[in-house]
């Protein structure tokens, strides 16, 4: 426990007099959303978290969060901060198939970018809101996450079995513009990378 407060204490004192490098991105990265190309709707804790960790990889085009899965036209983000929408915060990721495949993403999603056997919560984000969820746009996009969850749960790379639901993509709210690519516009606004995108990195290191 002394430990980890030490650690949390360098986190916040001395890696903040760190200079950040630049946040990980694609080589693929548009700024306005192509026309033509695949997508795919994943939601897995704050979407903050899970939209920087889809746009450090190669083969996405685009990318936007808002709300999705739920039952209240155009909610904000105070109201599905409630939980009483039903929406899940969620990424909506515009890919180039020739580079990532759908496969590639989900694979990703479910082993690299969250924890996908914790139900309604990632961290200390706990609410329906931060489910775990796939949202499949056309019968091979279903098939391909359910396999890819059972080829998972097989290799016994959890303790846990997975809980993300597998649903039909249904209406998507994109969320306010301050939500947007939240991690890249702090680091251009104060020069320091998020201390969440500080931590996520040091776990990633970790033996």
């Amino acid at each position: 426990m002394r430990f980890i407060l030490i650690l949390l204490g360098l986190t916040l004192i001395g890696w903040s007099l760190i200079p950040a490098q630049a946040m990980e991105q694609g080589d693929d990265l548009m700024n306005t959303r192509p026309e033509g190309y695949p997508v795919a709707t994943l939601a897995g804790g704050c979407f903050w978290c899970l939209e920087s960790e889809l746009r450090a990889l190669d083969g996405i085009l685009y990318t936007r969060v808002g709300y999705t899965g739920g039952h209240t036209e155009n909610p904000t983000y105070e109201q599905v901060s409630t939980g009483k929408t039903g929406h899940a915060e969620a990424v909506e990721i515009t890919f180039n198939p020739d580079k990532t495949s759908y496969a590639d993403l989900v694979k990703f999603f479910l082993t690299e970018a969250h924890d996908p056997t914790t139900k309604d919560r990632q961290g200390v984000d706990v609410g329906t809101q931060y489910r775990s969820a796939i949202y499949y746009h056309d019968d091979e996009q279903e098939k391909i996450a359910r396999d890819l969850v059972a080829q998972v749960n097989e290799s016994k790379r959890y303790k846990n079995l997975i809980v993300t639901e597998i649903e039909p993509a249904s209406a998507f709210y994109e969320a306010e513009g301050y939500h947007q690519q939240y991690y890249e516009k702090y680091e251009e606004k104060t020069g320091q990378q998020h201390i969440r995108v500080q931590l996520k990195k040091f776990k990633k290191l970790k033996p």
